[in-house]
């Protein structure tokens, strides 16, 4: 009886270790929305040859820096992007203090839902919509109507709130690169001021790491109180040619490893990847039209063409969302 009793304990011990050693295996994976693959594997390469000491591919800490594109690359950016549609919103709301928008492009086709109208004044009409929409008030006054709106918005076909519609794996290499001593900036084509209220508390990314599109500010006394002052007019427009330019003037030094998904990334990957040393350049293909949307070349919306050419010679990883992902967005807890 003693010794079956002994054997028993012992394999009770032994399967107990194995379960441990399992569940710990789990858990040590730090990346586990990312199906194991080439795209998996190259970013752990990567991080473990610039992060382990005495390696020659090693960097220090001070120039760990990877830069994120924000539409398209951390949350999604079809059937319009997220600041598209809290401009479109915002005419709506304005519209009884505007009369004349009634009969006035590109407002009158925000009004009727003609978004063919409204795609064919480009680039012009959408700057418009911007700064009649986006300026007038204090850096403060928007920050509050910008989180105000994301509290109660919704996506036309998701059906979710914008900010539940993160995606997943990214946010697991945020974290992941943030654990291995990386400093991770948003480096964005959408507007620094339309972001910055949330960044933090969705992606962990503070508002001092987050560069983009600026328009103008002016300092004022109101009511002898300083306010900063929102103007329509453009100022910096963060985007193709704008972002190395964006990530000199704001964070100074140049990237290891960038992460995009459309043209728009294009010069930011180049610029990173093409300095000495240890580079990474990532790109997010949408190709999973059940989970999430599929369109690359022929998009208006986060066109995906130049930079798919290149990257096989700039030797950037191009991930497939419907392959290398288990789960595109945050499962409910």
């Amino acid at each position: 009886m003693r010794k079956a009793a002994f054997v028993m304990r012992l394999l009770a011990g032994f399967f107990g270790a194995l379960i441990l050693t399992s569940g710990a295996s789990a858990l040590d994976d730090p990346l586990p929305s990312w199906n194991a693959g080439a795209a998996k594997t190259a970013i752990v390469d990567f991080v473990t040859a610039v992060t382990t000491a005495g390696s020659p591919d090693f960097v220090p800490p001070a120039d760990r820096i990877a830069t994120f594109d924000n539409d398209g690359t951390l949350w999604v950016e079809q059937p319009f992007y997220t600041q598209l549609a809290f401009a479109l919103e915002r005419v709506k709301a304005l519209a009884p203090q505007h009369p004349e928008w009634t009969t006035t492009q590109p407002f009158k086709a925000v009004l009727e839902d003609d978004l063919k109208t409204l795609a064919a004044g480009g680039e012009k009409g959408l700057v418009e919509l911007v700064m009649a929409t986006h300026a007038g008030m204090t850096t403060d006054e928007f920050a509050a109507i910008v989180t105000d709106w994301l509290k109660t918005a919704r996506h036309p076909r998701l059906k979710q709130p914008y900010t539940k519609l993160i995606y997943q794996p990214m946010l697991e290499l945020l974290a992941y690169l943030r654990a291995n001593g990386f400093k991770t900036f948003i480096v964005s084509g959408g507007g620094v001021e339309f972001m910055r209220p949330w960044t933090e508390s969705v992606y962990g990314v503070p508002p001092e790491q987050v560069v983009g599109s600026t328009i103008k500010t002016e300092f004022e006394l109101r009511d002898g109180k300083p306010v900063l002052m929102r103007l329509p007019q453009i100022d910096f427009i963060d985007d193709k040619t704008g972002k190395p330019v964006g990530i000199n003037k704001f964070i100074g030094r140049q990237p290891i490893a960038a992460f995009g998904n459309s043209d728009g990334d294009l010069q930011m990957l180049q610029w990173t990847t093409s300095a000495p040393g240890r580079r990474f350049g990532l790109i997010v293909r949408h190709d999973d039209a059940e989970r999430e949307y599929a369109y690359d070349r022929d998009s208006h919306i986060g066109r995906l063409d130049k930079a798919l050419d290149a990257a096989p010679a700039a030797g950037w990883t191009v991930v497939s969302m419907k392959r290398d992902w288990n789960a595109v967005f945050p499962r409910e807890k």
